[in-house]
């Protein structure tokens, strides 16, 4: 009975099994004619424990049978519908132009945001400089009678986020970089996502009207260091002198973003229904969920039904970046709506769909995928594989300090450091600072999932909401020894949990009164320790181990016991992955499996 899994596994041959996205332990060991047993033992070896009815998706799945060393088995994914994915149009000979969409990034302190400004206060539609609200995060401006917009990305984490869900919405990247400071680890991170996204790259290099200004040097950087070469220099990439401050060469900047866009002839389909992005999302008292979309492709109107995510609504108002009212929103357009019932996740991607009832229905598909995907019982390949190369390789937990005063900054940061892991958890202050929590600080954190620290400082409502969308944690505190609990914890949350296995006790088997293909009923005598329900057993014929199962009810004298103590007589119910052959002389070893956090030392 031992060798039966290593006979039926030499007896595949080129086997191919079809599974959905994910799949219980039970039934894949079933599938592969295995005792469940090999796979959660593969599963522990590697750090993540699991059940007979655990799920494991599809690349979890195909992970384990190499690890187990299974070659003439081969998955396939069963084909499903999926409604997150983006779909990818095909243009029509009846597509129009549209204007670029440009993301503007750079390092923090390097004037991303002043450059914005200097735009949008002479080049806003209609001029409405002043009209700007706090919460959208992508404008429109008019050059040279074109409409451009400007996409100021919150974060190198937001950007990545675009070209995860597909939409390929930016077709150029303007890089901000000072000409008194040069390139800078967030302008390298820059240039990175840019290329990553196939995105068209122009460079601002800004500031140049101050003393230290040194733009030949920034060239230089940027063409020896990370391959962009300035065009008068024979290369391929336009960089434009400018200065946010004075306003200089502002209007050459936008001629080359709209030159460098026409060689890529961006156009999009109008008759078709709307879609496209969540770029932002709040409530407002009076007015409820209010969200700002970016259009990809069709025309989108007051009244039209959308879903996004796990929620819809129908557009009671549509309104431009500025708050003034649109008739219609066509592609590359940012727009603020009302009416959705909840407020959607930032880059859900939005479509229009017929009426509300339709709306209902895509969306409780949407919530049933979501929560499935969401079970914090599922084991997806990621975990996995992360939990097999956390025994290798040290994780760092990124944290930004703000203080009050220079003196509480500096016994903040000094105590941080004595928090230690041997080795396995590094915490890396990657900035500090006196004074409240910024838009910079927020952003900063974005890009390396960051907590955000505060001692005795305060954060704007305006902060907190960019803080909200980017999913950033920041946490304020005003006892020191308080910060420092949390960052320990934070620190130990990052830790492999240590699986522990608790011996209970062994029993003898006596008799099998019943036996099901998931279900056995026994009795037997309880030799050492004791027998109780909930617990795990090792199933041993001949001291050959043959199945794991788990005891859900135990009996003495024909009642439900707690508990049944060495020497005594019990009947028992074991609940099995697939149909048990127990038989009389078999061995139960009883035992708990439990995981246990790990506590960090502190330096003495």
């Amino acid at each position: 009975m031992a060798q039966l899994g290593r006979r039926e596994l030499a007896d595949m041959a080129e086997k191919v099994i079809v599974i959905a996205d994910s799949i219980t332990v039970g039934e894949l060991a079933e599938k592969l004619n295995l005792p469940v047993t090999n796979l959660i033992g593969e599963l522990f070896k590697n750090g993540i424990v699991s059940t007979i009815n655990q799920h494991i998706d599809f690349e979890t799945a195909t992970i384990i049978i190499e690890e187990l060393g299974i070659l003439d088995v081969t998955l396939e994914r069963k084909a499903t519908a999926n409604l997150s994915v983006h779909k990818v149009h095909e243009l029509s000979e009846k597509a129009v132009a549209r204007p670029p969409i440009v993301a503007v990034m750079g390092h923090v302190d390097h004037g991303k945001t002043s450059l914005l400004d200097a735009i949008l206060k002479t080049k806003v539609a209609d001029g409405e400089a002043g009209g700007i609200t706090q919460y959208i995060s992508a404008y429109q401006t008019i050059h040279a009678g074109r409409s451009i917009t400007l996409l100021d990305t919150p974060g190198h984490e937001a950007f990545a986020a675009l070209r995860q869900h597909g939409a390929e919405l930016t077709d150029v990247v303007v890089i901000v970089v000072a000409a008194d400071d040069g390139v800078k680890p967030q302008t390298v991170e820059a240039i990175r996502f840019a290329k990553s996204a196939n995105a068209k790259i122009v460079v601002a290099i800004n500031k140049i009207d101050k003393e230290a200004a040194d733009a030949d040097r920034v060239k230089a950087q940027l063409a020896t260091e990370h391959d962009l070469n300035p065009e008068e220099w024979g290369g391929d990439i336009v960089m434009v002198e400018v200065s946010a401050k004075t306003g200089q060469n502002i209007d050459k900047l936008l001629d080359m973003v709209l030159l460098v866009a026409d060689i890529e002839d961006l156009r999009a389909d109008t008759d078709v229904p709307a879609e496209g992005l969540v770029i932002e999302s709040h409530m407002e008292v009076g007015r409820g969920p209010v969200v700002g979309l970016l259009i990809m492709q069709g025309i989108l109107r007051p009244s039209h039904f959308l879903v996004a995510g796990t929620t819809y609504g129908k557009v009671r108002t549509l309104l431009d970046f500025v708050g003034k009212t649109l008739k219609e929103a066509g592609p590359s357009t940012p727009a603020t709506v009302t009416g959705f019932k909840e407020l959607p996740q930032f880059g859900d991607n939005f479509v229009i769909v017929k009426n509300e009832k339709e709306a209902r229905q895509q969306v409780s598909i949407a919530r049933i995928e979501s929560e499935k995907n969401a079970a914090s019982t599922n084991i997806t390949g990621s975990d996995l594989l992360k939990m097999m190369t956390q025994q290798h390789e040290s994780q760092d937990l990124n944290v930004i300090v703000k203080a009050d005063v220079q003196g509480s900054l500096t016994s903040v940061v000094n105590s941080l450091k004595i928090i230690d892991t041997q080795g396995e958890i590094s915490l890396r202050i990657i900035g500090s600072g006196v004074g409240n929590i910024t838009e910079n600080d927020i952003r900063l954190a974005a890009n390396k999932k960051t907590i955000v620290y505060g001692f005795n400082v305060e954060i704007s409502p305006a902060v907190k909401r960019l803080a909200t969308r980017d999913h950033v944690q920041f946490r304020m505190f005003n006892v020191i020894y308080k910060l420092l609990d949390d960052a320990r914890e934070s620190m130990e949350a990052l830790l492999a949990p240590e699986v522990v296995e608790t011996e209970v006790g062994s029993l003898l088997v006596k008799g099998v009164f019943r036996s099901l293909k998931d279900e056995v009923i026994a009795g037997g005598e309880v030799t050492n320790g004791k027998a109780m329900a909930g617990v795990l057993a090792r199933v041993k014929h001949k001291k050959e181990q043959i199945m794991e199962v788990e005891i859900v009810a135990v009996q003495r004298q024909q009642q439900e016991a707690k508990e049944v103590f060495e020497g005594e007589m019990c009947g028992i119910n074991l609940k099995t992955p697939k149909k048990l052959l127990l038989e009389e002389g078999d061995t139960l070893e009883l035992f708990t499996r439990e995981l246990v956090k790990r506590t960090l030392k502190q330096k003495s």
